[in-house]
Parts: C-alpha cells; sequence; structure tokens
C-alpha cells in the first residue's frame, strides 16, 4: 500500500490517501506519458529524447543490416563455388578463375566450358554461355559502360541473376572461350563435378571481416549515439523539474520518480524508433544503394534478417528509456546569481602552454623524416587534443569578455547577458567546438591514411601520369607464336609489339621486336643484347619499371616468349585505346592479364581508398550526432538559465532580449568555433599529408561540417531564444 495525496472536496486540504501498488503506477505511468507529449515546457526534452532514440535504433539496424549481409553473402558465395575434382570422369565442366579491372577496381573473370551440356549451370546463370559468349554482372555492365566492357570478353549472353552474385553490387563475369581448350592448355584449368562448396571468388575475396565493418560503426557512429543519448537523457525541463519536485515533497521515492520518467521517455523513444525504421522497410523492399560507397544492399538479406530487425527495434527503445531513467536530471533551483556565476574556476596556465606545445610538435614534424616525423605528429597530436578542452575554455572566456564589454558600450542588454553567460558557463560553446575538432580530425586522419600511397603506387601513378594507358603489358601463359600473330594483326593502327622476357640469363630484362618496330622507337636493331638508350618516353617508363639493366635486340616477327616469366608489351600510338587492345588479347587467349605499367599497385592502394567511402559515412553521421549533442545541451542550459531574465522583459516589454541573448550566447560563438575548428582540421591534416609524403582529405567533408555546424549554432539559438511568453507563477 502506498500514500498520494489529494485535496479534501469541501475543505481543500491536502489529505493522504491509500491507493493499492497496481493503481498507484499505472498512475505513475499515466503521468509520465501525459508529460512526455511534450507539451509548453518539456518541449526541447522530447524533441531531444525522440532525437536520440532515432540515432541509436539507426546504429542498431545498420549493424543487423551488416549482420545479415554477411550471412547472406556466405551463403550464395558457397552455393557458387565450384566443386574441384582430380578425376575427369565425373567432371562437368572446366574451370578457370582471371582477373580484371574496370576504372582501377578489381572483378573476377570466370572461364567455363561444360563438357556435359546437360549439367546445372552456375547459380546466377539460366544456362551454360555459348562458345565466345560472356555473361556479366549488372553492375559490371553499368560500371564498364565507358570501357565497352559488353565487348570485350565476347558476345554479351545476358546477366547473371542474384541468386549467383554475393551482392547486387558485384562486379563478375562469366565467360566462355570461343574454343574448347587442347590437351596443353588444359593444363591451366580445373575439373569441377559441381558448385556448392566455399571458394573464395569474385567480390568475396576483396570482403573486410565482419568484426571490422561492426568495429567502425560502433566508433565511428556508435559512440556519438550513445553521446547524444546520455546528453538528451540529461536534458531537462522546467516543467519536469517541478513535476519530480513535487513527488519528492508528497513522498515519492526514487523509484516513483523512475517510473514517472519511464512513461515520460516512452512516447519520444517509440517515436524517434519508429521513423528510424523506414530506411530499414525501405531497404528490405528494393535493393538501395549506400551513398557515398556505391554499396548495394541486397533486400532479401535484409527480409530474412526481420527476427534480428525486431530485437534490434526493442533493445534500441528499451535502451533508451533506461538511460532516460538512470540519468534523469536531479531538481535544482536557480537564481540570477547562479545564472551569473562562474560555473568553473581559472584554467592552470600549463594546460594551455601544453596545448600550445602539441601545436609546436605538429608544426615541427614536417621537418623530420621517417618514423620520427611520424612520432613527433601522433605525439604533438595527443598532447594538443588531451589539453584542447582547457584552451578553448579560455578562448570562449576571452570571447565572452569581449562580447559583454562591446553589449555594455552600445547599450545592448541581450549580448551583455550573452558575453557574460558565455564567461559563466564557458562548457556551452566548448564541447560541441571540441567534439567537432577531434572527430572531424580523425576521420580526416583516417582518411589521409587510406589515400597514401606507397613508394611503388606513388611511381605507378606517376607513370599513368606521364604515358596514361599508351603502354600495356598482355600476359599469358597460353601465348603461342601463332596467337601472338593474331592478336598483332588485330590491334589499332600505329601499335607496337615487343616481347619482354625477364631475369634472362639472370642478367636483367631483354625487350625484343622486329627492327622496323624498334627504329619506330628510338632504338637500334643490335643482334645481340645491349643496354636500352632511347629518348622515347614509353621506352622511359619501361626501363623504370623494369631495371636500369633493362636490354633490347631484334628478333623475329612473332617475338618468343618465355612462359613462366614473359609478356608482350603493346605501345600505341595514342592514349585510348585500351579497350581495343583488351578485346584483341581477350578474343584469342582467355585468362589474359592487360595492364597498364604498375597498374597492380594502383589496384591495391585504390581498394585501400575505397574505405574512405565508409569512414565518410560512418564519420558524418557520428560528427552529425556529435553535433546534435553539443547543441541539444548548449540549448538546454540556455533554457534553464534563462528564468532570471523574465525582470528584463517587463522593463522592456519585449521579449527581444531572450532571443538577443541566445543570439550572442549560443548562435555567435557557436558558428566562430566551428570555423575555429574547422580551421585547425585541416590545418592538421595538411601538417599530416605533410609528414606521409602524399595522401588527402574530403575537403567536401569539411565543407559539409562547416554548414553542418552553421545550421546547428542558428538552431540553438532559435531554440534557446523561442520564448513568447512571461513565465506563468508555476513555471
Amino acid at each position: 500500500m502506498s500514500t498520494v495525496a489529494r485535496k479534501a472536496p469541501r475543505t481543500g486540504a491536502v489529505t493522504p490517501v491509500r491507493r493499492r501498488g497496481g493503481r498507484l503506477w499505472g498512475q505513475m505511468v499515466r503521468i509520465g506519458l501525459a508529460a512526455g507529449r511534450g507539451g509548453p515546457g518539456g518541449r526541447l526534452r522530447f524533441w531531444a529524447l525522440f532525437v536520440a532514440a532515432a540515432a541509436v535504433a539507426v546504429v542498431a539496424l545498420g549493424a543487423v543490416a551488416a549482420v545479415a549481409t554477411y550471412e547472406g553473402r556466405a551463403a550464395r558465395n558457397q552455393a557458387r563455388g565450384p566443386v574441384i575434382t582430380e578425376r575427369q570422369q565425373e567432371a562437368v565442366a572446366l574451370w578457370r578463375e582471371g582477373f580484371d579491372t574496370v576504372g582501377e577496381v578489381p572483378h573476377t573473370v570466370i572461364y567455363v566450358d561444360p563438357l556435359k551440356p546437360d549439367a546445372p549451370p552456375p547459380p546466377g546463370l539460366t544456362r551454360w554461355p555459348s562458345p565466345g559468349e560472356a555473361m556479366l554482372s549488372p553492375e559490371l555492365v553499368r560500371q564498364g559502360r565507358h570501357d565497352q566492357i559488353t565487348g570485350r570478353y565476347g558476345r554479351s549472353a545476358g546477366t547473371i541473376g542474384t541468386a549467383g552474385l554475393v551482392s547486387p553490387s558485384e562486379r563478375l563475369a562469366y565467360v566462355r572461350p570461343a574454343h574448347t581448350p587442347d590437351t596443353r592448355a588444359r593444363e591451366s584449368w580445373s575439373y569441377v563435378r559441381g558448385f556448392g562448396h566455399d571458394y573464395p571468388m569474385g567480390e568475396h575475396l576483396y570482403t573486410r571481416p565482419l568484426a571490422m565493418v561492426l568495429t567502425a560503426l560502433g566508433v565511428l557512429t556508435g559512440v556519438p549515439a550513445l553521446a547524444l543519448l546520455a546528453v538528451a537523457a540529461r536534458v531537462g525541463s522546467r516543467t519536469h523539474e517541478r513535476r519530480i519536485r513535487l513527488l519528492t515533497t508528497l513522498g515519492g521515492t526514487r523509484r516513483h520518480r523512475a517510473v514517472v520518467t519511464l512513461g515520460e521517455a516512452a512516447l519520444p523513444a517509440a517515436a524517434g524508433t519508429a521513423l528510424a525504421v523506414l530506411p530499414m522497410l525501405a531497404a528490405m523492399a528494393t535493393d538501395l544503394r549506400i551513398p557515398p560507397t556505391g554499396y548495394l544492399l541486397n533486400s532479401s538479406d535484409l527480409r530474412a534478417a526481420w527476427p534480428m530487425t525486431v530485437a534490434a527495434l526493442i533493445l534500441s527503445v528499451t535502451l533508451t528509456v533506461a538511460t532516460a531513467v538512470l540519468l534523469h536530471r536531479a531538481p535544482r533551483n536557480h537564481s540570477a546569481a547562479q545564472a551569473t556565476q562562474s560555473s568553473g574556476s581559472r584554467v592552470p596556465r600549463w594546460r594551455t602552454v601544453g596545448c600550445g606545445v602539441g601545436v609546436a610538435a605538429v608544426a615541427f614534424s614536417q621537418y623530420l623524416m621517417g618514423e620520427a616525423a611520424l612520432l613527433v605528429f601522433v605525439g604533438g597530436t595527443v598532447l594538443m587534443w588531451a589539453l584542447l578542452p582547457s584552451a578553448a575554455t579560455v578562448a570562449a572566456r576571452v570571447l565572452g569578455h569581449k562580447l559583454a564589454a562591446h553589449g555594455f558600450r552600445t547599450g545592448r542588454p541581450g549580448q551583455l547577458i550573452g558575453g557574460r553567460w558565455t564567461v559563466a558557463h564557458p562548457g556551452v560553446v566548448v564541447r560541441p567546438a571540441v567534439a567537432l575538432c577531434i572527430g572531424l580530425g580523425l576521420v580526416c586522419q583516417l582518411q589521409i591514411g587510406n589515400n597514401h600511397l606507397g613508394d611503388k603506387a606513388a611511381a605507378a601513378r606517376a607513370t599513368e601520369a606521364r604515358v596514361q594507358d599508351s603502354v600495356l603489358s598482355v600476359q599469358s601463359r597460353d601465348l603461342t607464336p601463332s596467337s601472338i600473330e593474331q592478336f598483332t594483326r588485330s590491334l589499332p593502327a600505329g601499335s607496337r609489339v615487343l616481347a619482354l622476357n625477364t631475369d634472362v640469363d639472370q642478367q636483367g630484362a631483354l625487350l625484343q621486336g622486329t627492327c622496323r618496330t624498334l627504329r619506330s622507337l628510338g632504338l637500334s636493331c643490335p643482334t645481340r643484347p645491349m643496354t636500352v638508350t632511347s629518348d622515347d618516353g614509353r621506352v622511359t617508363e619501361i626501363s623504370h619499371w623494369y631495371g636500369p639493366q633493362l636490354r633490347v635486340q631484334v628478333a623475329s616477327s612473332p617475338p618468343r616468349l618465355d612462359r613462366l616469366r614473359g609478356s608482350l608489351v603493346v605501345l600505341t600510338s595514342a592514349p585510348g585505346r585500351r579497350a581495343q587492345v583488351e578485346k584483341a588479347a581477350y578474343a584469342r587467349v582467355p585468362a589474359v592479364n592487360v595492364e597498364t605499367l604498375g597498374e597492380t599497385w594502383l589496384v591495391g592502394a585504390g581498394n585501400k581508398a575505397r574505405l574512405n567511402n565508409w569512414t565518410v559515412l560512418f564519420g558524418t553521421m557520428g560528427l552529425t550526432l556529435l553535433l546534435l549533442a553539443g547543441g541539444l545541451s548548449a540549448a538546454a542550459e540556455f533554457v534553464r538559465t534563462r528564468r532570471p531574465m523574465a525582470p528584463l522583459v517587463a522593463l522592456t516589454d519585449s521579449h527581444q532580449v531572450y532571443r538577443s541573448a541566445a543570439l550572442w550566447h549560443l548562435t555567435v560563438p557557436l558558428l566562430i568555433s566551428t570555423v575555429a575548428a574547422v580551421v585547425v582540421t585541416a590545418w592538421h591534416a595538411g601538417f599530416l599529408t605533410a609528414v606521409l609524403g602524399n595522401g588527402g582529405f574530403s575537403w567536401d567533408l569539411l565543407a559539409t561540417a562547416m554548414c553542418a555546424g552553421a545550421l546547428l549554432a542558428v538552431a540553438a539559438g532559435f531554440l534557446g531564444g523561442a520564448a513568447r511568453r512571461w513565465p506563468a507563477a508555476d513555471d
């Protein structure tokens, strides 16, 4: 039995009434539900919990989508994997795997030749390709349209179905050679007796572990979402505090207050979670492309994961409500003196000096070399970020003093009050500024690290800039004199073909060609190997990649190749002929490798750099949540402390003083801190680029962050200054 108070019908006295426990708890919940509708005085708390619940649910659903996608990918990869056999009599097809690129993005080319035409084809194919036909994945067709990919491997016979792709965005090709491989060529082929074995191929070769994806999602987005939830749970309102104080006066325990808070948080938590589920429902209905990664989610994977989706939604609502209950703010009384009293002591001088030392270390690191430069940069960064809040506090107070002094001189009470509040409560400005600076700095540093090119990749990029695709390497173990001759006749006009054999007699690479070809490149026609001397830029690039000991020798046509260490070098008369060379090569030899000089290094660097798309995705979401947390905290603090200005409203007969104080206490300092955070991040990232020697970060991300910070500053000022009436007697 519990006691609550009610007013006697005749005398108006408060008398204790005993109710059953169940009815009392139900009444507490109903009180909280009524309060949670976002009425006057509680709108900011309602919307804070609403946004926080949506953010937590989005992260939870993102984790569900990742798990479901990986499970679906693994299942489809196993279903299509070839079952290799050594017994030729039970084989149903010949199988060979090759690789190719479109725009420095690799893809797998599967060569098949059925031995039993009535055998089922690989998953995703409605039939076996006919001789000389190719079936490509829809994404490969879309991305390779400008590279004439549909005609590169043979006649187009349609696209691969979803069942044969680990994801709708996979780039994959099934190709059947125009001629059945002979006995000698079959040495490079495998015999398969069916499909349904776990075999790494296609996009599955380049997939990062699920743990890495979940870690990135959790660190870059999940932690900011939890920070936003903690801030939202602590956001108070005068009506909320008055309600809690009244319950305490009536004898309510902490459990009673918790039940009311639970009811108050239930509605915004449910509404925010319901909003977050809308993108998931859309992804379940159709394959959605995730910007800026370009990755296509498989809708069937998400539909199959509906139990996990429901569990994640329940967990999100529960976490939001539980956090609001556990972290609800205890009632506090505010006075005019408290509103202007400094909330923190003087910042020790050593902290600002230490932050300056960190900045100096970052700047000095560019003058060092190797690991020493990186160590000094990292040490300076850690020191700078660790002491940045203290330095930002000092800067905020200086700014507040200047605003207050200017407001006093010009007779602007709003600016005077806003400046003094900034001096008294610098954390309102410091928290979002520091969060933006550190969060944006981490994202930019990850981008620079992923974009950093090693020595070989940097050299390949430089070669590409000089000769583009006018020098191509064509390599395959199946290149024969007859196929080379046919390939040479199929090349674009003006092309030259040479043979390049590496490690010949351990004396270096040997470049061979007809005398006419060699003379067209400014080379002599020695009958014995001689060191290359030529002014032709293409020959110079070849010598850069195959060693300064590159030699040249005249040879018959077609030139002979070492089967394992030999390749053809095709020099075109102008860039832009690669598609024609590739089509000619694939028409003669399956699984041939056509690439520019150093392209292997560029493909590896490109795979690493594409991680930046996911970094930008998760990092942008996290930065947005951090900015929201800082903005809500600032607006809530202003709303809590603006009551002492009520006499000024009466004196001026205008609520403009509210909006003016919010402008100078929130909007202006937040705008200045946003610009400062972006400038510091760009400066900091520039030094990391100088230390590493190359790399880059997204200027678009910095511009987006600046715009988001500006919008946040305006929104915080609007929320803080949105007072339209004199506070009522019970406010």
